[in-house]
């Protein structure tokens, strides 16, 4: 398939235009132009409700940590820490870090259910 995305930059209105191939194994019947658009729009909602997270509140593409097993142990770690806030009601993970922050011995577990 091929996708055409154009995107305007609101700082400075600039357009862009950027076309996007993809392969699929769907078969044409199960390949409608509806369910190929579903599929390629659920990548962004990985990419805003767990990469842009990551980077913007832990910010992890300025970690250091870049040998052997630590980026993935790393990950692993955060991954957790944003879920665990998200089940226990945290819609903004910066806010939820800062609320465990205020009783660091005892809200971390408490979130994990550990307490």
């Amino acid at each position: 398939m091929r996708i055409l995305r154009h995107r305007t930059d609101l700082t400075t209105g600039r357009c862009s235009r950027q076309t996007v191939y993809a392969i699929t194994d769907l078969t044409s019947q199960e390949a409608s132009p509806e369910r190929l658009g579903r599929l390629a729009r659920s990548q962004w909602t990985i990419e805003n409700r767990l990469h842009f997270v990551r980077d913007t509140t832990f910010a992890e593409d300025a970690s250091k940590i870049r040998t052997g097993h630590g980026p993935e142990n790393m990950a692993t770690l955060r991954n957790l820490a944003i879920n665990a806030l998200r089940t226990a009601g945290h819609r903004n993970i910066a806010a939820g870090l800062r609320h465990a922050s205020y009783n660091p011995f005892t809200r971390p577990l408490d979130l994990l259910g550990i307490a």
